[in-house]
């Protein structure tokens, strides 16, 4: 047995917990237990600098009892700990607050999963299996691009920072109403921080990653590209303020997506804490804009089959035409508000393409444009909308003859409203990557203000 994953010892200590807290005073309980084993390889200029290796295990109790609710969790699993455990946070219980709105999810929305846990082709059990100390410090030296590189007149390498890590992660959710969920996850990743030295002694750092739940479709060649985006940036500065399209690429596109998920959210609507409060079945949006949940992307990290409830995923429309489709809303804030119950959160915003290659879009393009590779702080406001980040990436402009002239900039602003932003896409292109949580491709917008 693996040791990342849950045992049938483990299994069976929750399962006799549920039934524990069900005789000795709880009307209704929700038991999550999760596990997850992390080994992590970290290099510093072709040398191997630390080792990791973190396990943990948790059980948290959902504790319904006389109308009142409590969550508590342990990393023991030990039948008369636990036992123990559970009698005492009972009385706890009982001394809160009573809220009507607490309660399981209604058996038919909740998933019925293989309960082997190895849903959606996201475990590479075999593979994680076969890892051994030597084997991770070999892939991660291997990886390595420090020693390789020929000398440049240009600018020194200063640092190659690396770090292989393989993990396992397993999640087992039941409830005194008959759900039984169950969810087992590999993931292989290898990441790289770049510094190099121009040569007048400014630095300028660059990483980039790669991660996929099989190892055999893990890419370790990723020194090269950090390489190559830090050299990139030498002689950045800032470019004049002004209103330009911008080209934002698919390295960091979901930055600007995730607020806007954030605001679909049923906590934050409730609280009236969003931007996107009363717009479900509006359009706010333009009719170019879909964005769809596919929590069911066989072999991509961010897929699930359930949510935190053991509620069923399904995939649809988050936004469609423009139109709101979906909030998230779990069954409390349901309750309390009367807003359908869907699921806690999205499991995979994809934003439907519009077009093919953003150099297909900036093809028609004239005059200056600014295309931006990275984000450098910065923050959004949960009611208004309004944003404002430190970005950086390149100022680009067609010459003659159509040939374009690229110039690093940094140090620039961009700063509006997320509606207003969204509102003025030009393009969502075809080129997600498939590594990262959100398929977000490369985005093109008209008439972002830029200040430097």
């Amino acid at each position: 047995m693996t040791e990342g994953r849950l045992t049938y010892e483990e299994i069976q200590a929750a399962d006799k917990a549920l039934s524990f807290a069900a005789a000795n005073g709880a009307d209704k309980c929700r038991i999550t237990l999760t596990k997850s084993l992390m080994d992590m390889t970290g290099i510093l200029n072709g040398r191997v600098d630390k080792v990791t290796h973190c396990l943990d295990r948790a059980i948290t109790f959902s504790l319904f009892v006389d109308g009142r609710f409590g969550t508590f969790s342990s990393n023991r699993l030990d039948e008369k700990a636990l036992e123990k455990f559970i009698l005492k946070a009972i009385g706890t219980v009982r001394m809160l607050a009573k809220d009507k709105f607490r309660d399981l999810p209604p058996q038919e929305r909740v998933a019925r999963p293989d309960l082997s846990g190895e849903n959606l082709g996201l475990c590479d059990i075999e593979a994680y299996e076969s890892m051994t100390p030597a084997k991770r410090r070999a892939f991660a030296l291997d990886s390595s691009r420090y020693k390789k590189w020929p000398a440049n007149p240009d600018y020194k390498v200063i640092s190659e920072e690396g770090e292989y890590s393989d993990s396992i992660s397993d999640i087992y959710i039941i409830d005194t109403a008959g759900t039984r969920c169950r969810q087992t996850e590999t993931s292989f990743e290898y990441g790289v921080e770049v510094t190099i030295a121009d040569s007048k002694g400014n630095r300028f750092s660059a990483n980039t990653w790669d991660a996929n739940p099989h190892f055999a479709l893990l890419h370790k060649d990723v020194s090269d590209e950090a390489l190559k985006m830090a050299v990139a940036k030498i002689g950045s500065k800032a470019c004049k303020s002004g209103r330009y399209p911008m080209v934002l690429s698919n390295i960091c596109s979901s930055r600007l997506l995730t607020p806007m998920l954030t605001a679909l959210g049923g906590y934050a609507i409730q609280q009236k804490n969003s931007f996107m409060v009363d717009t479900l079945g509006k359009k706010i949006l333009p009719d170019y804009l879909t964005i769809m949940d596919r929590p069911h992307m066989e072999g991509c990290s961010g897929a699930r089959l359930f949510d935190s409830e053991g509620v069923a995923t399904e995939e649809g429309p988050v936004i469609e035409a423009g139109v709101v489709k979906k909030y998230f809303v779990n069954t409390y804030i349901s309750n309390k508000t009367g807003m359908k119950a869907t699921v806690d959160d999205i499991s995979k915003a994809c934003v439907v393409p519009t077009a093919g290659k953003p150099d297909e879009v900036t093809a028609n393009f004239d005059g200056t444009w600014i295309e931006v590779n990275g984000f450098n702080g910065g923050n959004c406001n949960s009611v208004t909308g309004d944003f404002s980040y430190g970005v950086e990436g390149f100022v680009a402009k067609r010459a003659a003859g159509g040939r374009i002239i690229r110039k690093p900039v940094k140090e620039m602003l961009i700063t509006g409203n997320l509606l207003e932003l969204w509102n003025n896409l030009e393009a969502a292109c075809d080129d997600a990557l498939r590594k990262n949580t959100h398929q977000v491709g490369t985005l093109i917008f008209r008439d972002v203000d830029f200040s430097g």
